[in-house]
This record gives C-alpha cells, structure tokens and sequence, in this order.
C-alpha cells in the first residue's frame, strides 16, 4: 500500500519537476495536472522532462482561475486516474506545484499506514470559523457566482448586489451542510471514491460550480457524507495573511519551517535554493519523527499580522502611513508638555531637567523655530529646528521626535504663542501625553515687557482668546490625555505641592521631596496690571481670582533666605 500524490501545476516548472522526482523517488505514484492557460509548448516540454518516471500520470487539463470551478473539476479528473490506474493506494495526497515535502516521504506514508481510515481534510461550518473574507460567507452557498472575482470584478460586485436586492436564495441540495477548509486535503481511498462515485454527483457538481472558491467547500462539504473518521487539520502547512492571500515562504524560513513539523508546507518561492536543498537532499537533517504541529508557528504568524496591519506604536514610515484613526499609538512613548510654567517659573527647563533626569526643550512649536534642549538645531534622526519642516507636518514632528528618542521620557513647553489646531488635538488625544497647564500664565511676559499698554492689552486679548480655545479642547469628551490645569492665582498659592504632583506622575519619586525648587517670577505688581487691563475693557478671566492688593502674593521685603521642612 502507498500514497498517491495528485500535483496542480501552472507555474515554476522546473521546481515541480525536482518535487515530483522527490515524491517517486519514495515509491509514490503522481497525477499531474496542468492548467490550460500553460502554451502547448511548456506543456509538452515537462511531460517530456518527466517520461522517464514510470509511475506518473497527467490528467486531462482545465483552466484553473482562481476562485472558480476549475479547480475542482482538474483534482476530480487526477483523483480518477490515481484510482483507477494505482490500485495500491490507500491515500491520495493534494498538494500543488509549488508544495515541498519537508521531512522524508517514508515518514508520511508511515505515519498515514498506523492511520488506514482517517481523511484529514480541514472542515468547519462558516458560523464556526473567521476565514471568510470579504463578506462573504454564507452567501457564497446561497448566490450564484458565475463570473471570476479577478478577471471580470465589476460584473462578479454588479451580479452579487442584483441577487441581494432581489433577495435571490439557491437551494442546497439533499440537506447537506456545507462546509469549509483548505484546499490542500489527504483523503482515504475509500472516501475519495465515494464522493466520485456518488449517484447525485450530478447534483453536487452543477450546485458547487456556481459557489465562490469551490475548491475550499466541495471536498471539505461532501467528505462529511461519507468519512468513517475525519481529523479537521490538513498534513501541509498554508498559512494565509490579513487579506486571505498565502504567505511565500523564502530562504530565510528555513528554521521557521523545521519547527512546524508538518509533512509539506505551501507555497514556496522558486527560487529559494536554500529550501529545497535541504528538504530534499539532506534526509539527514529533516526534521525529527513528530505529529505535525503547525500551532507551534502560529504565534509568530500572527505577530507578523498583527505588525502587517497595526504596525509599531508611534512608528510612522514610507511603507506604512496610516489614515487618522487607524494608527496603532499616536507616539511610541509617554512624553510631558508644560503650559505656563516657564512664563512663572525663572529658568524652569534646566531644574527640570536636574530633578528629573530627562531631556527638557523650549517651545518646540515657537513661531521662529523648534527650541531643541541646549540650543541644539538638529535632533536624533536628523530633525531640524527649523520651523518650515516643522510646520508642514506638526503631528509628524512631534511623532518623529518621540519614536527617535525612545528610551529617553521628552518634556517640552508649549503656549498660546505656539497654537497650531492640528498639534493641540493630536496632543489632546495622544494616551502617551502628560499636559500640565498653569492657565493665564502667559501674562507674566507681558507684565515685564514694559511696552505701550495699549500693544499690551490688544496682545493679552488675543493670547487669551487662544488660551480659551485650548483649554476647551484639553476638557472635550474626546481627551486622552493626563491633563492638570491651574489658575495662575491657585498655582502660586501652594506651588509646592502640584510641582511634586507632576514630578512623581513623571516617574522620578522621591520619598523625601524636592530638594531644590525654582526660583518663582516677582510678581509684584501683576494684581494690580491685571485690573489695568479690565479698565481698559479687557477681563482677564483665566488668571483664577488675582487680587489687587500689592503684596499680597509677592515676596516680603527683605525676606529670609528660603528653606524646605521635610
């Protein structure tokens, strides 16, 4: 007793070649199919190059179009040759082409001997399984699908949405359940018989060779009608992408491929030399005597998949540019924006960057240029400060920044001076921003500034009417973001205390405290400068409840130097 082998070939003729020597080599007799599309010449040409072997066949030939019945009808023309012209065998095995024996043959024809009645042949119901793509799934037993999604995919879309608005239904014939699985099946001599054999084969053929891709639901539909017993996995190894089409394995799988244990794997590149030399002339380096397990590489596929179709978190790149919504992260890592704090606080960005460790820019959206850390104009990967570059893509900016400093937590100041509408909603819904805001702040500069006060008023109202705007986004539904946010009358009245808030949220908690803080603007005055602007028609409504009164939050005359009780 022996295996049959039925081989689809439409392409890489040599490689088919090579792998039909293979599986005669071990005793096993072939069936050839060849596709129609294949000229005469190329035809004629292999079967030549194959004269030689004694026990192969070629079976008449169909245009096999992908998805059609075609393929269905060149496996039942091989598997009636194999039965009828090789008596001794007791298992026939589909495979195709490009298929490669990955451990010696005799373990196949052994392993299938201690076996004699089980048809291993994938097959599920569509309600049990998530393989369908496209939307199709129980429609594809129910509609008619007489053009090729390929060739002819307007009339194959116009002729599906005519059925449904028609509310066309086929019957399936005598009750059977259809089902699916992968092509690629090893059926028993007595199964396989019976389905050619079937008196209402008649039936069978005329209903499946109008259903999509009849060639992964005919064998995998019927087999259930007649298999003593079925083991729901095929013996080749198929693994197929997020857009149901199958993976090319190449050189570089060859231990990806030997951990699979699986008697054949599909589909392998033609050219991958290293492949076939060594699963089919290093007997001695196949892989040991094991059932086959294709789960075991079932982790690596899908995170092949998964990074496929989501990508790297915050990674943007020529070959994958996602629309908005579908990015797997915004950034790759949290980073920390201050709003306000360098306006109140002298010299805020290096005590932050000594308490904390961590790299602290400027403004990285000022109006004349990126304020890299230490006056730095060119950051990790090339990034320029000038504010053009910047400015034509904002989001990607910031993006790149982060994912070419990953390892190292950024902080960088931001204001109603830097508003741009697309960089404040990105940061607004980015889960890896922390926004510390002191709100009002921004009026500090101006208090100094001690320009024309009317110059004054006209900028406040407008760095006012951002800062407003702002602050309605950082409170939308939409935020996902840590956000705080202070008045500047609230901040200086316990500054302590919210310093110590976003240093610990950080990361940099230290059980005793801070040990240094920043030296804090005179705000001697501000009170009083914040009135003159309501005079002037101006209410300055995010400072908080600032009183008039000097002194009342400035610095005492000839104060003592400042300490820290722990």
């Amino acid at each position: 007793m022996s295996v049959g082998i039925i081989m689809l070939v439409h392409t890489a003729f040599g490689r088919a070649e090579q792998v039909a020597r293979h599986w005669a080599a071990s005793g096993c007799p072939l069936v050839i199919h060849v596709d129609k599309a294949v000229p005469r010449k190329t035809y004629n040409a292999f079967v030549k190059a194959l004269s030689d072997i004694e026990d192969v066949r070629f079976a008449p030939r169909h245009r096999c179009e992908w998805g059609t019945w075609g393929l269905v009808a060149a496996t039942q023309g091989a598997a009636e040759i194999m039965l009828r012209e090789f008596q001794t065998v007791r298992h026939v095995y589909l495979a195709s082409g490009s298929c490669l024996p990955l451990r010696p043959v005799q373990e196949l024809i052994d392993y299938l001997a201690v076996r004699p009645n089980t048809d291993f042949i994938e097959s599920a119901t569509t309600a049990d399984v998530p393989w369908t793509i496209g939307g199709l799934d129980q429609e594809r037993f129910t509609l008619r699908f007489p053009f090729s999604w390929r060739n002819h995919r307007y009339l194959f879309d116009k002729y599906v949405a005519l059925q449904r608005l028609v509310g066309f239904k086929r019957h399936i014939p005598n009750g059977i359940v259809p089902h699916m699985g992968s092509q690629w099946w090893c059926l028993t001599r007595q199964t396989l018989s019976a389905i050619l054999d079937d008196p209402y084969r008649r039936v069978y053929d005329r209903y499946f060779s109008k259903v999509w891709i009849p060639d992964e639901s005919y064998f995998q539909t019927l087999a259930r009608q007649y298999s003593r017993q079925i083991e729901s996995r095929p013996l080749t190894l198929s693994k197929f992408d997020y857009q149901g089409k199958p993976h090319i394995f190449y050189d570089d799988h060859l231990q990806l491929l030997r951990r699979s244990d699986c008697f054949v794997a599909r589909k392998i590149w033609p050219f991958a030399d290293r492949l076939y030399e060594a699963f089919l002339t290093d007997p001695a380096g196949a892989m040991k005597r094991t059932e086959p397990n294709p789960g075991k590489i079932d982790r690596i596929f899908a995170k092949a998949v998964e990074r496929r179709t989501r990508g790297r978190p915050g990674l943007y790149m020529q070959s994958r540019f996602p629309v908005e919504t579908r990015e797997n992260g915004l950034t790759c890592a949290p980073y920390s924006v201050f709003q306000g704090f360098s306006d109140l606080f002298e010299n805020f960005e290096p005590w932050l960057a000594r308490m904390t460790g961590m790299r602290v820019h400027g403004h990285l959206f000022a109006p004349e240029r990126a304020e890299f850390s230490d006056g730095q104009t060119v950051m990790n990967g090339a990034l320029s400060d000038s504010a053009a570059l910047r400015d034509y893509n904002p989001r990607a900016f910031l993006a790149s920044l982060i994912w070419n400093t990953r390892g190292e937590r950024q902080c960088f100041q931001f204001g109603p001076r830097d508003m741009i509408e697309d960089i404040e909603w990105y940061i607004a819904k980015d889960p890896n921003a922390q926004v510390s805001v002191i709100s009002g702040a921004w009026a500090v500069p101006l208090f100094k500034s001690n320009g024309n006060f009317a110059d004054i008023r006209r900028e406040a109202a407008l760095l006012q009417q951002v800062e407003s705007q702002h602050l309605k986004v950082l409170r939308s539904s939409w935020i996902k973001a840590r956000v705080r946010i202070w008045t500047i009358a609230e901040f200086i009245e316990a500054p302590m205390e919210p310093l110590q808030t976003i240093i610990d949220e950080i990361g940099q908690q230290n059980l005793r405290g801070l040990a240094e803080v920043p030296r804090m603007s005179d705000l001697t005055g501000f009170g009083q400068f914040l009135q003159n602007l309501k005079n002037q028609g101006m209410h300055p409504y995010l400072m908080g409840d600032f009183p008039v009164e000097q002194g009342t939050h400035s610095p005492q005359q000839d104060a003592r130097k400042p300490y820290l009780v722990r």
